[in-house]
Formats: C-alpha cells, sequence, structure tokens
C-alpha cells in the first residue's frame, strides 16, 4: 500500500514546466515521445479527485500540478473551441485531425475543475477552457467523446450552470441510446457491433445523464449496457479482466491480452456511479474488484503497481507486465485508487445512517 509520502512521486517525475509526458522508457520520462492533450486532460481529473483526500501537503503538489495541466489546456486550445492533442517536446503541434474524444475528456476535466475547484484564480481558467469548447458540443460524432461531454453537462447542471444546456444534454443522451438500440441484440447488450477500448465510459456517461434528466429508459440502457459489460470483464476466479486491446471482442471471439490499466479504470469508474445512484452493492464490489486488479488480483497474479514509486505498468500482457509507466497508466491507477477510497467513505455513511436509524 502507498503511503501519502510517495503517491504522486511518478507523476511529478513525469511532469515538467509544460504539462505530463506521454510515455515512459521503464520509470524514465521519454521527453522524444512529447505530450497528448489527452493526458493532460485525465493528468488534471486525476489530481481535482485526490484533492478531496489529500493533506495539506500533499494539496501543495496537487494544486501545483492542476496550474501546470489548466495552463496546457488554455494553451493548445484553438479559437473554435477543438484543441490540439499532439505536441512535440519542443512545444510544437504535430499533425492530426480534430477529436472529439479529445474534445469530451477537455470538457469534463474543465468541468470537473470548475466545480470543485474553490480559488477563482484557477477556475477562470477553467471557465475560459469550458466556454469555448461548449461551442463545439453539437457537432461531435463519435460516441466516446459524447460520452464525456454528456457527464461535463450534466455536471454543470447539477451545479446549477446555465439551463440551456438541457437541450444538447437530452440530445447527445438520445444519440447514445439511439445507438445502443441499433446494436443490442440478445446475448450482445452494447453499443456498437465491437467492444474496444474505454468502453465503460458510455454507461458512466448515461448514468450521469440519469441523474439530471430522471428518465427511467436511460438507467436502463445504462445497467443493462454495464451488466453485459461487468460479465464479459470478469474471470472464472471472479477477478477483472478487462478486454485485450489485441483484437478486441466481437460477438464470435474475444482478445484476452493486452489487458489495459485504463479499461479497469472506467469499470470501475462506471460501477462506483451505478453503486450511487442505486445503492446496488454488487457494483461496490466490482468497483474495489477493479482496485484489486492493479494490486495482483488478475489474470497473470501479479501487481500492476510499484508502491515504492507511486507508479503503474502500461498493460498486462500474456508473459507479464509491461514495465513501462507513462501517463495513461498511472493516472489510471491514482484515479481508481481515489475512487475506491470514496466508495468506503460512502458505504461508511451509507452503514451509520442505517445503523441509526434502526
Amino acid at each position: 500500500m502507498q503511503t501519502s509520502v510517495n503517491r504522486f512521486k511518478h507523476i511529478l517525475r513525469l511532469t515538467d514546466d509544460t504539462g505530463i509526458v506521454e510515455h515512459a522508457l521503464g520509470r524514465i520520462p521519454r521527453r522524444k515521445e512529447g505530450y497528448s492533450t489527452d493526458d493532460q486532460a485525465r493528468a488534471l481529473w486525476a489530481c481535482l479527485e485526490w484533492l478531496d483526500l489529500a493533506g495539506e501537503e500533499e494539496a501543495g503538489k496537487l494544486n501545483d500540478l492542476i496550474d501546470t495541466y489548466l495552463a496546457f489546456l488554455l494553451w493548445v486550445q484553438k479559437d473554435n473551441g477543438h484543441f490540439h492533442n499532439n505536441i512535440a517536446y519542443d512545444r510544437t503541434q504535430e499533425k492530426e485531425a480534430p477529436s472529439d474524444d479529445c474534445l469530451g475528456r477537455c470538457l469534463w476535466a474543465a468541468a470537473l475543475a470548475l466545480v470543485r475547484l474553490r480559488e477563482p484564480e484557477r477556475r477562470v481558467a477553467a471557465e475560459t477552457v469550458l466556454e469555448k469548447a461548449l461551442t463545439q458540443v453539437s457537432a461531435m460524432r463519435f460516441l466516446r467523446g459524447q460520452a464525456y461531454a454528456m457527464s461535463a453537462l450534466s455536471l454543470l447542471i447539477a451545479h446549477r450552470y446555465p439551463h440551456h444546456l438541457m437541450n444538447e444534454l437530452e440530445m447527445l443522451t438520445q444519440r447514445l441510446v439511439d445507438a445502443y438500440r441499433s446494436q443490442a441484440a440478445a446475448g450482445w447488450n452494447w453499443f456498437e457491433p465491437v467492444v474496444s477500448y474505454s468502453n465503460a465510459i458510455l454507461p458512466w456517461g448515461l448514468l450521469n445523464a440519469y441523474e439530471v434528466v430522471r428518465d427511467n429508459r436511460i438507467l436502463n440502457v445504462a445497467t443493462e449496457s454495464l451488466d453485459f459489460l461487468i460479465r464479459l470483464s470478469t474471470n472464472e476466479k471472479g477477478q477483472i479482466r478487462p478486454v485485450g486491446n489485441k483484437g478486441w471482442c466481437g460477438r464470435e471471439s474475444r482478445a484476452l491480452w493486452d489487458q489495459q490499466p485504463i479499461d479497469v479504470m472506467k469499470l470501475c469508474l462506471a460501477a462506483a456511479k451505478a453503486f450511487q445512484i442505486t445503492g446496488t452493492t454488487r457494483y461496490a464490489e466490482i468497483a474495489a474488484k477493479c482496485r484489486d486488479w492493479f494490486y495482483g488480483e488478475n489474470d497473470a497474479g501479479v501487481s500492476m503497481v510499484n508502491a515504492a514509486e507511486g507508479s503503474c505498468y502500461d498493460g498486462l500482457t500474456d508473459t507479464g507486465p509491461n514495465l513501462n509507466q507513462g501517463a495513461e497508466a498511472v493516472i489510471s491507477y491514482l484515479i481508481t485508487e481515489a475512487l475506491y477510497l470514496k466508495q468506503i467513505n460512502q458505504k461508511r455513511e451509507v452503514d451509520h445512517y442505517a445503523a441509526c436509524t434502526t
């Protein structure tokens, strides 16, 4: 188990005065690989989750990181609200097409920052990013980006930000529900013909939308798809087994390797949200099993975490962990750990309330 002293050692190692470096060779940052805006948004999210749990010393480090990641988002955001995703180490932009996934991640991270940060000097940066990015929501075409955007809109509406956002939330929610209805069939309760990457972000987006819209049809699609993904992501021992990225999963076949920390984190995210909304303890158990995957409760029986460094291996292969420890992996681990600790606190509150009312 990590201590507060070394929990953020690796994310600090990967982060310089520009942002968090995307890749590492072992634990050493690979600067020539540069930065991705995706990772800055994820890292901002991780720091915001930990602010609620951190002591005074940790909070200071986290706020410094938050400033760096917010500055990156401000820097790479285009005049039309989109974000340039791939940045070389010399801070030049690499050629690319705009990404809905990147836009969605930045929307979510900026919305979370606006809601959770208390200092107006930081909130103004998040608000500036959001105002421009929100203009692109209606043009989003890809499901995962839309799920992030739905979650951002739901969060803003729940905290009484502009009510006109409800129209866009309902539009995106309907698109995701329509995708599910067009693909779902007996034994295949999913939004697409293939279960690929970052899968649980789709039911998570619907769960967030349900909290605002309160339409049981949305909740039904969210829980049906999440339950299907949980069955697909559980091995014979009851451990978490995310879909491997060497072939993904279709109706006829399923890849076992390589398993990615980000897919475990997203499953934890959706399960924890489902527990929060429904109170069903099975979802809390799945979230805890996702956390256990990082500590060795997985197909290989090996820990994915280097506790002494506060780091996480990039993936689980058929020969063991990929020893590289890049940004996506450590961020996925840190978010999972924070979600797990918050769920424990939530369950204690529920148990305490139940004891007091009996």
